[in-house]
């Protein structure tokens, strides 16, 4: 798992970014996403943060990126609308 938060002054970059996360995660504040993914695809999306966005970069931008394993996912403590998004959904017909 990534946390990826960002803050772009360029609002084309910004919006761009923000769509490439939006690929592969989730939103969970308007800035930041939560990407659960292969470990092939998670070493695609920093690849990419590399090769593509870094170019971009102005000297007030930034990316800052958390890596979770398995064992720290379990110990993420949510509140609110949060932790409604970790619970199965059940749908009967």
């Amino acid at each position: 798992m990534l946390l990826v938060s960002y803050d772009f002054t360029d609002d084309r970059v910004r919006t761009k970014f923000s769509k490439f996360l939006s690929k592969f995660g989730r939103r969970i504040q308007y800035s930041v996403f939560e990407v659960r993914n292969s470990p092939r695809v998670l070493t695609n999306i920093l690849k990419e943060i590399e090769l593509v966005y870094k170019k971009q970069f102005s000297n007030t931008d930034s990316i800052i990126i958390f890596s979770a394993c398995a064992g720290c996912k379990k110990r993420v403590i949510r509140y609110g609308y949060a932790a409604n998004e970790e619970k199965d959904v059940l749908i009967f017909r």
